[in-house]
C-alpha cells in the first residue's frame, strides 16, 4: 500500500511545501510592494485558497472523463505560471493574480480520487493518513525554512524554488505513480451529495477541515506583521522571524506522530480533536493580549501544535466516515469549504488588522473557537470499527446482494474490475459465515 501511495503523497508533499514555504513571511514582505494595504495582504495571503475552493470539485469532475494523471499534469502547469508571475511581480496586484493562477490548479481533490483508485477500501483510512502526514511535515519545514530563505535571498526565490518543485512533481508523475485501474461501483441506493451534510459526523469533519485551514491563514497574516509592526511593541526584525518559527515547528512535528497513531490505532480521533481545539483557543487569546515575545513564541508554538495534530487525522476520518459511493463528494465538499475558509481566514485578519487592534481580533477569533469546541464535544462521534468481506461475485446471487438489509452491514458493493462483491460490516456484532449464508447462490 505505502509504494502505491508515497509518490502521489510525495507529488503533494512538494506541492504544499511550495505553498506553505511562503506563507510565514508572505504577509510582511508584501505590505512593502506598490499599492499594498493590510486588507490586500490577507487577500494575498488567501487568495490561492479561493480559486482552489471554486475549481476543486470541476477538476475532480474532469479527471473522472480524461483521467487523473493529464488533470494533474494540467494543474501543476497552471501552478507553475503562477509561482513565475509572483516570483516576478512588483506590486500587490499582480502578486494577487499570481497567487489566484496557483490555486487555479486545484489537484487535491483529484490526488485523493487517485489514492482510492489505488488503494483497497480497507486500507484507505492508512492511506489518507499518509497523505495527511505528508502535508503536516510539508507545513513543518516550510515554516523553519522560509524565513530563513527570505531573509537571506529574498521572497522571489521561494516562488522561484516553488517553481522547480513543480518540474520535479511532473518527472514524479510520469515516472513513479502507477496508473489506476477502472473500477465501477454498482449500489442499490442512488446517492444524494445533500445526504452527506445530514451525516453529522461527516458534517462534523467538514467544518473541522474548513476552521482549521481559516485559522491557518489568519494566524500567518497575524503572526509576522504584529512581530514586525512598530504599532505593537515587539519591533522583530524580519530576518529574525525564523527564531518563532522554528522551535514551533519542532513542536508539531514531534506532535504530528503521537497524535495520528492514537487517533487511528486507538480510534479516538474525537478526543485529538478536542484536545486540538483547545490548544487552537490558548494560542490566538495568547497572541492576542500578551506583550512578552517569550509568550507570543509559545502562543505560536501552541497553534503549531494543534494543527499538526489535526491535519494526518482529517482526510483519513472523511474516508471513513463517507460510504464508499460518497468519498468522493465528501472529499471535494470538504476541500472546497476548507480552501475557501482559507482566503476568508487571510482576508478577515487582513480587514481587522486595517480596521481595529489585534485584541479585538483575538476575541472574535476565540468566540468562533469555542462554539466549534462545544459544537465538536456533542456532535462528533469516533468511527465505528469495520471489517471487509470479499466474495467472488460468480458466487453472489445478486437478488439476495440487492435485497442485502442489516443493522450492522454499513454499505455493499461491486468491484467489477476485480470480480469482487465487497461488504462492509461490524465484526463484533455479526459473524463472516452468517454474511457468506444471506448472499450465496
Amino acid at each position: 500500500m505505502f509504494k502505491k501511495v508515497f509518490p502521489l503523497s510525495s507529488i503533494i508533499f512538494l506541492r504544499f511545501f511550495g505553498l506553505f514555504l511562503v506563507l510565514p513571511v508572505l504577509s510582511v514582505y508584501a505590505l512593502e510592494l506598490d499599492g499594498a494595504t493590510p486588507f490586500l495582504v490577507g487577500i494575498v495571503v488567501g487568495g490561492y485558497a479561493l480559486t482552489q475552493a471554486v475549481f476543486q470539485l470541476p477538476f475532480g469532475s474532469i479527471s473522472d472523463k480524461i483521467g487523473r494523471k493529464p488533470t494533474i499534469l494540467f494543474g501543476l502547469v497552471l501552478f507553475f505560471i503562477g509561482s513565475l508571475i509572483c516570483a516576478y511581480s512588483t506590486d500587490i496586484y499582480t502578486l494577487m493574480f499570481g497567487r489566484f493562477l496557483q490555486g487555479a490548479g486545484a489537484i487535491g481533490s483529484v490526488a485523493t480520487a487517485m489514492v482510492s483508485d489505488l488503494v483497497e477500501e480497507e486500507s484507505r483510512g492508512k492511506a489518507m493518513a499518509i497523505m495527511g502526514g505528508f502535508i503536516a511535515i510539508a507545513f513543518a519545514l516550510s515554516m523553519g525554512l522560509g524565513p530563513v530563505i527570505a531573509s537571506n535571498f529574498g521572497i522571489s526565490t521561494i516562488f522561484l524554488i516553488t517553481s522547480g518543485l513543480v518540474v520535479v512533481s511532473v518527472i514524479i508523475l510520469f515516472t513513479k505513480v502507477p496508473t489506476p485501474p477502472k473500477i465501477r461501483h454498482i449500489y442499490h441506493n442512488k446517492s444524494k451529495t445533500i445526504d452527506i451534510l445530514k451525516d453529522n459526523n461527516l458534517l462534523n469533519m467538514i467544518i473541522i477541515n474548513t476552521l482549521q485551514k481559516g485559522l491557518m491563514t489568519a494566524a500567518f497574516v497575524i503572526i509576522p506583521i504584529i512581530l514586525t509592526g512598530a504599532d505593537y511593541g515587539f519591533n522583530w526584525e524580519k530576518s529574525e522571524l525564523w527564531m518563532v518559527y522554528l522551535p514551533a515547528m519542532i513542536a508539531g512535528f514531534i506532535a504530528m506522530g503521537p497524535a495520528a497513531i492514537f487517533g487511528e490505532k486507538k480510534n479516538i480521533p474525537k478526543e485529538i480533536f478536542l484536545l486540538s481545539i483547545v490548544l487552537f483557543l490558548a494560542s490566538f487569546v495568547i497572541m492576542g493580549f500578551t506583550t512578552s515575545s517569550s509568550v507570543f513564541v509559545l502562543g505560536v508554538v501552541f497553534f503549531f501544535v494543534a494543527f499538526n495534530m489535526m491535519e494526518p487525522l482529517v482526510q483519513s476520518m472523511i474516508s471513513k466516515f463517507a460510504k464508499v459511493h460518497q468519498k468522493g463528494a465528501a472529499l471535494g465538499i470538504s476541500n472546497s469549504s476548507a480552501y475557501f475558509a482559507t482566503f476568508l481566514g487571510g482576508t478577515f485578519a487582513g480587514i481587522y488588522l486595517n480596521g481595529t487592534d489585534r485584541e479585538n481580533l483575538a476575541i472574535t477569533l476565540s468566540a468562533i473557537i469555542v462554539i466549534w469546541l462545544i459544537w465538536t464535544a456533542l456532535k462528533l462521534q469516533n468511527p465505528t470499527k469495520h471489517s471487509h468481506l470479499y466474495i467472488n461475485h460468480d458466487d453472489v446471487d445478486l437478488d439476495k446482494l440487492t435485497a442485502l438489509e442489516h443493522e450492522h452491514i454499513a454499505e455493499w458493493y461491486i468491484n467489477e474490475t476485480e470480480n469482487l462483491v465487497v461488504i462492509k460490516y461490524v465484526s463484533d456484532a455479526i459473524k463472516e459465515e452468517e454474511l457468506q449464508a444471506k448472499v450465496a447462490k
